[in-house]
């Protein structure tokens, strides 16, 4: 059976959003057809809209203005922290958190030489542009750990002024996990990652 040209086409463009597959993209699809009028064209008009959206002078994170709610923030500034991620989705999960109050910059990806991603492929040399230039005194890394996360962390360690003080964010074991079912590398992490007990 042929399904309608409006209908493959919606299906082909849900397909493309990373994990969406054919089956997926068509289930949701056929729960939009259910909707009316005014809903679809509510979606259809949001969807545009992201069009509109800038990208922060400072950290590059999504915003409506030059810079986003969080740059724009005096006390988040005045905090003289910066925390490195690699994503926009990094970027989000760490603010839900609540528990860091600094503000952030976000690379884009990691080091990967084998894929021809270097230091002027992310955006590492505005980090260290922003750092010279603005009072930063902290600069937390948090970057995903992997081999190429590793890579990227000593590089951008490398190009700082020695006056900043730079940590990166403790791996390990999660809230509740079980050590029997952790793989050496997390647990290895979690070991290197250690504190004293006060």
């Amino acid at each position: 059976m042929e399904l309608p040209e409006s209908l493959k086409n919606a299906v082909t463009q849900m397909t493309k959003i990373p994990g969406v597959g054919e089956k997926t993209a068509l289930r949701q699809i056929l729960t939009i057809c259910r909707w009316d009028q005014e809903q679809l064209f509510a979606l259809g008009k949001s969807l545009i809209h992201l069009g509109d959206l800038n990208s922060c002078s400072q950290c590059g994170f999504y915003t409506d203005e030059k810079l986003c709610q969080v740059c724009s923030d005096e006390g988040r500034n005045e905090q003289g922290s910066v925390c490195v991620v690699e994503s926009i989705s990094d970027f989000i999960a760490i603010e839900k958190s609540g528990t860091y109050h600094g503000t952030y910059h976000i690379l884009g990806g990691v080091l990967n030489p084998l894929l021809g991603v270097g230091p002027d492929d992310l955006k590492i040399p505005d980090l260290i542009n922003r750092v010279n230039t603005r009072n930063t005194r902290e600069l937390i890394l948090a970057v995903n750990p992997s081999v190429e996360g590793d890579a990227t962390c000593s590089y951008i360690k490398d190009e700082l002024p020695d006056n900043v003080d730079v940590e990166r964010i403790g791996f390990g074991i999660p809230i509740g996990g079980s050590l029997e079912y952790l793989d050496s590398m997390t647990i290895s992490k979690a070991l290197e990652n250690r504190k004293r007990l006060d």
